[in-house]
């Protein structure tokens, strides 16, 4: 089998999907891997590196693509990446089938094998796998460095010879992987953070990491199977946005995480509790590919509103690419190697993890959900 790693054609995007340490390893399982020239040479990865671990280099992506078996890269694959791809052959990569309904078509329609690495299920034995969570560490790092950056104050607690430095305030919305990293790194630069998440069973993460935690009370159902936030109803959304409004008012930061798989981004902050926010303070919305959590976000936009600085970043994880790459090529490396067999993916449909996230197979959309979404 002969896996084929292309350059990221996404704009700005400097991580690369393997990194010679994973396909070293891959290459021990008897595989053959091949990777664009220059693929990941903006993430540190010289094509030196790639050739020192066995990996072949190859200048034309037209021809990479065009003879792989199976092709690894981060992004959603565009049209042409499908187009030069050959029929029966497996695309790897982050899909976003439920928002992507004719790339999904068109996957299907090229007879090619699709795994969608953001739908590996939330398992134990899948926490390996699960590049979601890998690049959330990474987005919820560089969220509280973006936000410190532009914000006009310090973040900790300063005793100096000009008087004292009163610490930074800041208010995270949505506790999960990016959140709870955000709330720890936001504590070490010392500043005084509060949590709040629809998941009450996310209290004691949000308490252990030294934060308070915004109780608003709970909707028993605001938690999937899987562990992801579910979307609640829209009295319980106005009666937490009072509460919350309140603690925003008094706030240097905002970081909002808060996603719904398959769904538009839930409104956290309206423009009225942003613009009653002090002037000076910062919002980091994570949710900005997704439409924002916050009313005045655009995406990959700065947008300053009544004194109050919103960003929207979509790629916070590129910002660190030689670790996010890292994380990710680990992830996916595990991956490949629990399908492997017999040196060939084995599309075992009788493994939970591969019915989780291979979405189209053999001409067929077979994921069910996403079956229904697009209508076949």
């Amino acid at each position: 089998m002969k896996i084929a790693v292309p350059k990221e054609v996404r704009e700005g995007e400097r991580r690369v999907a393997l990194v010679p340490e994973s396909i070293a390893r891959l290459i021990k399982k008897g595989v053959e891997v091949v990777v664009e020239s220059g693929g990941g040479a903006q993430a540190g990865f010289a094509d030196d590196a790639y050739r020192a671990a066995g990996a072949g280099i190859i200048d034309s992506r037209a021809a990479l693509l065009g003879q792989a078996d199976t092709v690894v890269q981060i992004n959603v694959p565009v049209a042409d990446t499908v187009a030069a791809m050959r029929p029966g052959a497996t695309s790897t990569s982050l899909l976003f089938p439920l928002a992507h309904h004719d790339l999904v078509r068109e996957l299907r329609d090229k007879q090619l094998t699709s795994i969608s690495l953001d739908r590996i299920p939330r398992t134990t034995l899948a926490q390996s796998m699960d590049v979601l969570s890998s690049q959330a560490t990474v987005a919820g790092y560089r969220a509280v460095l973006t936000a410190a950056q532009h914000l006009p104050k310090l973040f900790p607690l300063l005793m100096t010879a000009a008087g004292r430095i009163d610490p930074a305030k800041v208010v995270i919305l949505g506790a999960g992987v990016a959140g709870l990293v955000a709330i720890g790194i936001a504590r070490r630069l010392g500043a005084v953070v509060e949590a709040y998440d629809v998941r009450a069973v996310v209290k004691e993460q949000v308490e252990s990491l030294g934060a308070k935690f915004i109780d608003v009370g709970t909707q028993a159902d605001a938690q999937t199977a899987g562990g992801y936030a579910k979307e609640v109803s829209e009295d319980f959304q106005r009666r937490a946005n009072e509460v919350i409004a309140g603690h925003l008012a008094e706030a240097d930061v905002c970081i909002t995480t808060a996603l719904i798989p398959g769904r538009p981004a839930p409104r956290l902050v309206t423009a009225e509790m942003a613009r009653r926010m002090k002037p000076g303070s910062v919002i980091v919305d994570l949710a900005a590919e997704q439409g924002g959590n916050c009313e005045l976000t655009r995406a990959d936009q700065e947008v300053v509103d009544n004194g109050i600085t919103v960003l929207g970043p979509t790629n916070l994880p590129s910002d660190a690419a030689k670790d996010a790459s890292r994380m990710f090529s680990r992830n996916v490396e595990k991956l490949l190697l629990y399908i492997l067999k017999d040196g060939r993916l084995d599309i075992d449909f009788a493994k939970e993890i591969v019915r989780g996230c291979v979405v189209t197979h053999e001409g067929k959309i077979v994921d069910t959900q996403v079956a229904e979404s697009v209508g076949a």
